[in-house]
């Protein structure tokens, strides 16, 4: 697994509040335990974020798909337009 800078952040401030609970008079392994909750909790609100928040590429592919449809939606409006006119002309014509 490759180790991003937020992993090193989270590494760092995870030492720090173990340090500062030992520092306070905190047994060590309580304070491990205290930090290892702790870190259980961050890793599930991240884990609820990255579900719901879209990333660069969602918005990317939400992006293509909409000039996907835009294009062939002006492509059938074209297409419609020269239907209509055909059938004016041809109206125009029985009716004259």
């Amino acid at each position: 697994m490759a180790r991003t800078g937020h992993y090193y952040l989270a590494v760092t401030f995870l030492l720090e509040i173990y340090c500062a609970f030992v520092n306070a008079g905190i047994a060590p392994e309580v304070a491990k335990a205290a930090v290892d909750s702790i870190s259980k909790e961050i890793d599930k609100r991240y884990a609820q974020h990255s579900q719901q928040l879209a990333t660069h590429g969602d918005v990317e592919s939400v992006r293509k798909d909409i000039n996907e449809v835009r294009y062939e939606t002006k492509k059938d409006i074209a297409e419609l337009k020269t239907e209509l006119i055909k059938a004016i002309a041809a109206l125009s014509k029985v009716l004259h």
